[in-house]
């Protein structure tokens, strides 16, 4: 073994000795305790921090990041598969997206306070870095590889059971919201030839934080309403509404034109 990869063992093992408690913590939060604990503490080392270290470490946690970010694909897309075992394959390959990409995985960090863990470099730090999408995201898949790397497959699924799979069915709904306008155009194109009109009904709030009202009318008759902080998804969730709906006799005939 070179004597440069001895000093960043050191280093790295200095770490972990120093962060003993705050890597007991986060153990508890995954409900895993790892045999080489040193892998949790390389999954928190941000490139910065190794970079102001110089020569004494060049370990940080993209490595870890990139075996976490196939490793998450592969457990996430077995979970969903065993949960909606009657969704297809486009539906599921967009659940999966929506669970893994930066944003929701960052909001999964926050949830086990990930950031407070990290290892920044100082400019990183000052900057906030330690509540930037990127970055919790990047630290979310190493964890994730360093839990692969240390107790296999099994380990991996139990902690996307414990950490992903609550959030199933909430972005499920999120996804059949953002579907749901062109749903209902088709559905209304099958029937009556004619597609749904979007009217703002108003806003309120102060500019910095105005909520939009939408209805969704057909016929000049109103179908129902939806209130977002921006007009698309007032849209979307008046169009989910109709769509919950749609096959109800009552909704049905109350339009004018249409057959019972």
């Amino acid at each position: 073994m070179s004597l440069a990869k001895e000093l960043r063992m050191t280093i790295l093992d200095a770490l972990v000795i120093k962060n003993r408690e705050k890597l007991a913590s986060f153990e508890e939060k995954l409900a895993y305790s790892f045999t080489d604990i040193s892998l949790l503490q390389e999954a928190f080392i941000h490139s910065s921090y190794a970079f102001e270290q110089g020569n004494d470490l060049r370990r940080d946690n993209e490595t870890l990041e990139f075996l976490g970010d196939a490793v998450l694909d592969l457990t996430v897309g077995h979970a969903l598969y065993q949960h909606y075992p009657e969704m297809k394959e486009g539906e599921l390959t967009q659940l999966r997206a929506a669970l893994v990409n930066e944003s929701h995985l960052a909001c999964m960090a926050r949830e086990i306070d990930l950031g407070s863990d990290l290892l920044l470099g100082r400019g990183e730090d000052h900057s906030q870095g330690r509540t930037k999408n990127s970055i919790l995201s990047c630290a979310f898949e190493a964890v994730m590889g360093a839990l692969f790397l240390d107790g296999g497959y099994q380990v991996v699924e139990n902690a996307v059971a414990k950490l992903v799979a609550p959030w199933f069915d909430e972005r499920h709904k999120d996804l059949e919201i953002a579907d749901a306008k062109s749903r209902l155009q088709a559905m209304l194109q099958e029937i009556f030839s004619e597609g749904p009109i979007y009217h703002l009904e108003g806003t309120s709030g102060p500019d910095h934080d105005k909520t939009f009202s939408v209805s969704v009318r057909f016929r000049d008759q109103v179908l129902a309403s939806g209130e977002a902080k921006n007009k698309k998804k007032a849209e979307q969730q008046a169009a989910a509404k109709v769509v919950e709906n749609f096959d109800s006799y009552n909704f049905r005939s109350s339009i004018k034109g249409g057959e019972e």
